[in-house]
């Protein structure tokens, strides 16, 4: 299970465990006065302060007909009775017949917003009447919520089958980085180690790189090769200290730009079209000619050699790591 699965779950499994109760006590006293869509409104006025987070509660029968009104902490809105809800996309899953079900996220046509509904089903003598439905927007949910963080491993992405298809057709053409290959990968070095550069990208062929500094974050530079070769070029890089939180050395900088140097003339055929490197997160990126791209972490990238990326490509392609 990935780390985003994981915090989906972890997310849903807190708002369920939240609103569990109270909505099994509405559901309850619901199964009172149902269908009488007054009472309802008034059992829902009364209950949604109880809930938390939840700005929207409304019910609707076995066909999926709202019976209330929709009511909010401010009021009820009686527009809805009688709409037919059944086309809402928590509706085209099995339904609860007991206890509550939380729904995907979806795009609320009652308000625009994104939302989630927990359903509460509303049973009298074992015989299911309906759902109380519980809309709580995710501006409202997420409001004091943490980023989850990322779970760092390798990622391998198949690429356009139709450069796959054509791979073994063509050859590298050299390009203007691959003249100044050392002087450019040395520029990077140097950037990253001494002057808060904290993520680079570099397009071998196209001829440019991409920069991302500590100071200005959400702005890339982008750079043509004539530009990165030119003597004065980091005197536009302020110098900034090397960060103590990077999961990447500098003299590991080294080892993994000598490796895409490496990667980049390796094979005419299957070569490094473009690949990245984060000291902050400690991942490498790398393209491949045949369009192939992979994720890993700095240390496990070093650990592998050349014949682990291309020593099976010439015999047999199909089986080609990338």
């Amino acid at each position: 299970m990935s780390f985003i699965q994981q915090a989906v779950l972890a997310k849903k499994a807190a708002l369920a465990e939240a609103v569990s109760e109270p909505m099994a006590q509405l559901g309850t006293r619901c199964a009172d006065v149902w269908p009488d869509a007054d009472a309802l409104d008034r059992l829902l006025r009364e209950t949604i302060g109880s809930i938390p987070h939840c700005h929207l509660l409304y019910a609707w029968d076995l066909n999926g007909i709202e019976i209330s009104s929709m009511v909010q902490a401010s009021g009820a809105d009686p527009s809805w009775r009688g709409r037919d809800l059944s086309q809402r996309p928590y509706l085209k899953n099995h339904l609860p017949f007991k206890g509550v079900m939380l729904s995907s996220v979806y795009m609320s046509q009652y308000v625009p917003r994104q939302c989630i509904t927990a359903l509460q089903a509303v049973s009298r003598d074992n015989h299911l009447l309906g759902f109380i439905a519980a809309d709580f927007a995710l501006d409202d949910l997420l409001h004091d919520s943490r980023l989850t963080a990322p779970d760092i491993h390798w990622q391998q992405f198949r690429g356009d089958p139709a450069v796959r298809g054509t791979v073994f057709m063509q050859e590298r053409a050299p390009s203007l980085l691959d003249q100044h290959i050392d002087e450019v990968l040395d520029l990077i070095h140097q950037l990253m180690s001494h002057h808060g550069v904290f993520h680079s990208k570099i397009h071998f062929s196209s001829g440019r790189c991409s920069l991302w500094l500590f100071d200005d974050p959400y702005n890339y530079r982008l750079h043509r090769v004539d530009e990165i070769v030119n003597p004065d070029f980091c005197l536009a890089y302020p110098v900034r200290p090397y960060p103590e939180n990077a999961k990447v050395s500098p003299d590991q900088i080294r080892h993994v730009l000598d490796e895409f140097k490496a990667l980049r003339f390796a094979d005419e055929t299957i070569y490094l079209r473009s690949s990245s490197l984060n000291i902050m997160n400690g991942l490498v990126g790398l393209t491949f000619s045949c369009d192939g791209s992979h994720y890993m972490p700095v240390e496990e990238f070093m650990e592998k050699d050349l014949s682990f990326w291309l020593g099976s490509l010439n015999i047999k392609p199909e089986v080609a790591a990338v």
